[in-house]
């Protein structure tokens, strides 16, 4: 069974990493980029059966820091 993980920084929070790569495309000639944001994916390959909560408290211990990001949880098929 397997867990997609999309973690990104809150709205409101300034994203560096985002203004770099905006700043950079402009650079290369890309008009019109809007807002850049940059953001994390994690794959978890579990055991079948395991919960979408179990995922969550991963997530809330150690994959995401919840006072400046969110996240959000798929299920796929192996």
């Amino acid at each position: 069974m397997k867990f997609r993980v999309y973690v990104s920084l809150k709205p409101g929070v300034l994203d560096p990493q985002g203004r770099a790569v905006h700043h950079a495309l402009e650079g290369l000639g890309f008009d019109g980029v809007g807002d850049v944001r940059i953001g994390r994916f994690i794959e978890l390959e579990m055991p079948e059966g395991t919960k979408e909560a179990a995922i969550g408290e991963m997530c809330e211990k150690l994959l995401a820091n919840t006072v400046i990001e969110n996240y959000r949880i798929e299920t796929t098929e192996r």
